[in-house]
């Protein structure tokens, strides 16, 4: 079956091949992950590499999977607020994309290519009424941007054919758009070095255990040729590797030879210390409290707390508003009259009390029906349960009732 199987229906003419760029210049920088990214620190950086890093691994998933977790409810304006939506666009959104695909692997997949090359692309599969029928993710590496005056057009090059879409056909989430509107700057791209120096420690590291923990040394001795000197080099590695294998702590030299360490061990060069410090760095590059990295060094009971709080307030509603705006004006247009949204109350579902809590706060106070917060946990609508309640516990003194529903002062007389 053809990825893309609305291409058959498509009126649109096609662009002949070869006849634009297949990919402008900071995809192939930044998207490709093609060979040419050296860093300072003498190693390659691009996605596959990057993703070796445990804590860019940990950033990526972690932020696409919590964006792609999120509850995502289509709405529409009604003269007494809003009233939720459902069928149609809205079950397209909320479960599944298209006949291949889950709402939640789509914004997946999404945020992965938005986190690591810098830009997710969308196709909004429309029938002849406008009526958008599958939404269909792109590949980035085929996706050319292109603006004449005002007006940015998509070019999409899969099996030898190009593809022109104008731009309200495209939901574009870039990280980070550079002055023309056109190219991006992508997170592991724009800071290959900090990201270039926690791989180069990594790879110091396994090579350092690699040779049994023995740093980098130089053997000194009376050789009577250089054939000599190569085959004591030879015969002392094979003997520190043997002597790690069989977790020997001696290591027995020949006579006349002499060990002397070259470089810095992992000791001196302060290796954890370095690896500390880039998941630090890395967690900068992604807005993201170091504890969602895994790293609790300067973690606590109550700070953790407030850093889950960041992660929301500062990092995560940026996000939201941005795939939200940006959704909104391509699946809609600038009406307005319906509109999208994350539910980002969905992050406490896990926590029971808390969310039992709000609910309770809510349903006293005249803000939630008991029904809607029966919607929120997936259960059953029950009678009377639309009408908005309030607390009425406090009363002023002498008004309290009393087991009749008579306030004090009040007589049974007529």
């Amino acid at each position: 079956m053809a990825l893309f199987p609305f291409r058959k229906r498509e009126k649109r003419g096609e662009v002949p091949a070869g006849s634009v760029p297949t990919s402008a210049g900071n995809f192939l920088e930044i998207i490709t992950g093609m060979a040419g990214n050296s860093t300072a620190s003498g190693v390659t950086v691009n996605t596959e590499t990057a993703l070796g890093v445990p804590a860019v691994w940990t950033a990526v998933n972690f932020l696409s999977g919590t964006l792609a977790g999120l509850p995502l409810h289509v709405y529409r304006r009604s003269g007494e607020g809003r009233e939720r939506v459902s069928g149609g666009l809205a079950t397209i959104l909320h479960d599944a994309i298209n006949d291949e695909m889950s709402s939640f692997e789509w914004r997946k997949y999404t945020f992965d290519q938005v986190f690591t090359g810098g830009r997710g692309f969308t196709f909004i599969e429309r029938n002849t009424q406008g009526r958008v029928m599958n939404l269909w993710p792109l590949d980035p590496h085929g996706v050319t941007v292109k603006i004449n005056g005002w007006t940015r057009t998509y070019e999409y090059t899969e099996g030898g054919k190009t593809y022109r879409y104008a731009a309200g056909e495209i939901i574009d989430i870039p990280f980070m758009l550079k002055p023309d509107r056109v190219s991006h700057r992508g997170p592991i791209t724009a800071n290959k070095d900090a990201i270039g120096l926690a791989i180069a420690a990594t790879a110091f590291g396994s090579k350092f255990f690699q040779n049994g923990g023995v740093p980098p040394f130089a053997v000194t001795g009376n050789f009577q040729s250089s054939k000599a000197m190569e085959r004591a080099g030879d015969d002392l590695a094979e003997a520190t590797r043997k002597a790690a294998r069989e977790q020997r702590q001696a290591l027995v030299m020949p006579a006349g030879l002499e060990i002397k360490s070259i470089g810095a061990d992992a000791e001196k060069s302060q290796l954890v210390e370095l690896k500390r410090f880039c998941i630090e760095e890395i967690a900068r590059i992604y807005a993201l409290p170091p504890t969602f990295l895994q790293d609790l060094t300067h973690g606590t009971f109550s700070n953790t707390e407030q850093q889950d709080l960041h992660f929301v307030k500062h990092t995560l509603k940026r996000w939201v508003e941005q795939v939200e705006q940006e959704m909104n004006l391509k699946l809609f247009g600038r009406s307005g009259r319906q509109f999208v949204e994350f539910n980002v109350d969905g992050l406490l579902r896990g926590d029971f009390k808390t969310r039992m809590d709000g609910y309770a706060q809510g349903i006293q106070n005249a803000i939630l029906t008991p029904n809607e917060v029966r919607r929120r946990e997936n259960m059953p609508d029950m009678a009377g349960g639309e009408t908005l309640m309030i607390q009425g516990a406090t009363v002023p003194i002498g008004q309290q009732p009393n087991a009749q529903g008579q306030t004090q002062g009040e007589s049974n007389e007529p």
